[in-house]
Parts: C-alpha cells; structure tokens; sequence
C-alpha cells in the first residue's frame, strides 16, 4: 500500500508512536476526546508499562485498581487493544463491561482510532476489514478482532488471547449480593473459558473498587494475580516496579495533584461518605458484617428548633398481626439543613383502618410533603387518600435494593445531619433496626428513613421546588 508522503517531523513522530506507548496514547485521547484537556501522570506510565508486561507474556493475570477519571478505561479498553492488533494484526482480543452499551461505547471509541490517519501511517500493517466492521465486533484484513460484550452476556463460540474486564459492576450493583455473585461466577464459568491459550493469553481485570466481595476482592482472594492497586492518598510509601519501570510513592502522596488535588478529594470524601470513599478512592472497601451505620454516626437533640418544615415518609403494610411488615411513620422536621426525627409510629393495620391513621397523623403534624413509597398497598392508598383529602401526598418510586437506598445517603447520616431525640418511647426500636440493618427481622423504620433521604438527596441534586399545602 502506497502511503501518502509525509514531513520528516512527522515521520519522526509516526516512529515515536509505534515505540513509546506514552505517545500513542496521548495521541489516541486526542482522536477519542477531543475536547478533553490531556494531563500525563505516572500512574499512565504505570499502567501501561504493566500491560506492555502482558503483551510480552511476563504477566498473564493482571488487576488494575484505580479510582474513577482516572482513564483507565481510555487507556485499557480502547488504546491498549488498538496498540496490540497495531503490532499484531492477527490478537483476537474480548473486551466486557457491567453494560453492553458501555462496552460498546469502548468498542466503537478503538475502532476510531484504527480509522485515523495517523494510525494508519504508525501500523501500515493493520487494516479493518470490509466483511465485518461492526461497533461490538470488528475484525481486521489479518483476522484479528476485539468484541465487545456485557458481563452475564454470552459469548458461545468466540475466544480470544487477551481477554479485558473493564468495571464488571456498577456502584448499586455491587451492593447487590446477587449481582456480586452472579458477576463473579459469569468470569469463572464462561469469560474465563474464551481464552485461547490458558498458559500464555493474558487476562485484565480494571476497575475501582466497590465491595469487598467485588470481581477483585473474589480474584485476588483465590490468588495468581498481579495486582497494581493506585489508591487516590498513598497510605504509606509505595515502591511500585514492573520490569525496568519503577516509581517511589511517598505515604501522603496524591495519585494525581494535577487532576484531583488533596482539598478536592477531601470534599469528595465528605460527599460520598467513608464507606463508598474507601472502597472507590482508596481502594480498601470495609468489609460490612452485619452493621452498615455505626452508632457514633447519630447525633442526639435535647429540644426540637423553632421553625423549619415537616416532611412525613411512609412504609406501608396492609396485615396486622407481629408476623407481617408493619406500617411505619416518620415524621420528620428540617432545619437550616439539618434533618430532626421528631415522630415515629409503627402500626400493624388492615387497610381501611391504616388509611384513617395515615389522615391523622397528618392532621397532627400538618406535613409540607407527604412521601408514600408507590408499590404494593401504597399504591391504593394514594388513590384513595388524593381522592378523600387535600394533604401533598408524594408517590416515590424506590431505586435499587434496600442496602443501596440507604448506602447512598449514609453520607448524611456520617456527617452528622440526622439528628435523634435523647429519649422517646420509639427510639429503642428504631435504633435496633438502623444499627442491626441488614441482618433485622424488619426494617420498615430503616426503609422510611431512607425514603425520606433520598427524597431529599433528590430535591438538593435536582433543586425540586417542594410542593406545599394550600
């Protein structure tokens, strides 16, 4: 193939690329993001100088865990597989992400950087061809190939020799025990087995962690694995090596200042709470056994603040008797931005009977918003209760499992803006089921608190106007 004439800088630069990986990259996060302002660090060369290790066969088993930005993705999914089928047009490389449309986007976003021009001058040698040239599959003039797929998707037929597992889970999955457990055994029992050769093929596995039970946790746990593990704050002075590369990491020490400096990552902690920070930042998640809100997490009042609003939050059951769910009421006053749990009643009523309590206590408290989760017995109760009064009653839609709802405002709870009363005749209940969630026999007051919370983490990221009684 005839190549069109070139300067001799650019020649030179062609040349760079195909040798420094450093300098490929750079070139290919231009031709992927343009827009994106592009910050080297040493966590870039750290990296890439592990994945050149397993390109040459040094390492065969590989876990990446950094926090996120950190273009890890960029880096492994998309111009790690572009520089390999560059030297080696004939590697038949599977990529898989949490999602399909994700591993998809990393798909396309390679397949790009093999159409660029200056691709093209740097590997002469590597050409898409013309019968197969999809976004989850495409395949060169040598019959190499990089295929996208979803982790839990199948993949019958296709094998590869580098096989890439870019974030298996997202946040609320890996609070999910199934989800983990599925994710795990789809590596171990179909991934796994798509590699070509299982002595020298290379498997990567990049992510930040989430869980102590994540993919990571569950690999390294076995055993077999190079691990480069780039917590956001170094906790004690690292020697990070890997062939002639090495680097010095100081305890203290910030991956990158350039990009998240100390005071951003420090606000960052705050917003997500020391559980998700550790696990995603710091890539040390804590281990929950049994208790997911420490006790010195709740603040206590003497005397309820003037002013504010009232918010009430229901959990509703439709059965009496011990043996079923009951009916939970939170009533609930903020004030300056602080959150004081000023009532809570648990009932077990049949249907008619709880409608007349639910009116009651609004009439006791004369909420501002009414907030009634829409499944289930909720669902009646809204239609009948908009019907027969005037109240703000609010349907709310839960999103994701119990442990997640509450994981992602536990960072109020840390912060110190849920306030309990020093004596009530409900707190000993309530604090038996917030302090012993998950492992409870009933939860209806941990599922009403964190309704609430949510309601409002909702209101301050989407600034909701709050709907009031007229």
């Amino acid at each position: 193939m005839t190549l069109p004439l070139q300067y001799p800088w650019q020649r030179a630069l062609d040349d760079a690329c195909r040798r420094r990986f450093d300098l490929f990259f750079r070139r290919v996060v231009a031709s992927v993001s343009p827009g994106v302002h592009y910050l080297h660090n040493w966590h870039i060369d750290a990296m890439a100088a592990h994945l050149h290790a397993c390109a040459r066969g040094d390492i065969t088993r590989l876990i990446i865990n950094l926090p996120p930005r950190m273009m890890k993705s960029t880096l492994v999914s998309v111009a790690w597989p572009a520089w390999l089928l560059g030297h080696d047009p004939q590697r038949r490389i599977m990529a898989a992400s949490y999602a399909q449309s994700l591993a998809t986007k990393h798909s396309t976003d390679c397949r790009l950087v093999l159409q660029r021009a200056w691709y093209k001058r740097v590997f002469p040698e590597t050409r898409l061809s013309d019968d197969q040239n999809e976004k989850e599959r495409f395949v060169t003039t040598k019959r190499g190939h990089r295929l996208a797929v979803s982790v839990g998707g199948a993949a019958v037929g296709e094998g590869g020799t580098v096989l890439i597992v870019d974030d298996p889970l997202n946040p609320l999955q890996a609070n999910h025990r199934t989800q983990r457990d599925a994710a795990n055994a789809w590596f171990d029992h179909s991934f796994a087995t798509r590699l070509d050769d299982k002595q020298c093929g290379a498997i990567v596995v990049v992510m930040q962690r989430l869980h102590a039970q994540d993919l990571s946790g569950y690999l390294l746990e076995k055993g077999g694995w190079e691990h480069l593990c780039l917590p956001a704050v170094a906790t004690t002075t690292m020697h990070i090596r890997c062939g002639d590369w090495q680097h010095t990491r100081h305890a203290g020490e910030v991956l990158h200042e350039a990009r998240e400096p100390a005071a951003l990552l420090a606000r960052t902690a705050t917003e997500l709470g020391s559980m998700n920070y550790a696990a995603q930042y710091q890539q040390a998640p804590v281990a929950q056994a049994g208790q997911m809100i420490p006790s010195a997490w709740l603040a206590r009042y003497d005397v309820l603040p003037e002013g504010g609003r009232i918010v009430q939050s229901w959990d509703t059951g439709i059965k009496a008797g011990m043996q079923h769910d009951a009916s939970v009421c939170l009533t609930m006053q903020e004030v300056d931005g602080v959150h004081y749990v000023r009532d809570v009643q648990e009932v077990r009523m049949e249907y008619p009977a709880l409608k007349r309590f639910m009116l009651a206590q609004a009439e006791r408290y004369a909420p501002e918003a009414i907030l009634v989760e829409d499944k289930a017995s909720g669902q009646s109760l809204l239609q009948d209760l908009r019907h027969e009064s005037e109240w703000p009653w609010i349907a709310q839609q839960p999103q994701g499992d119990k442990q997640s709802r509450l994981l992602r405002v536990s960072p109020m709870l840390e912060a110190g803006k849920v306030m309990l009363p020093k004596e009530a005749p409900w707190l000993s209940d309530f604090l038996k089921q917030l302090l012993g969630f998950p492992e409870v026999n009933h939860d209806d007051m941990v599922d009403a608190l964190s309704q609430y919370l949510n309601w409002i983490r909702g209101q301050v990221l989407h600034a909701k106007p709050l709907i009031r009684r007229v």
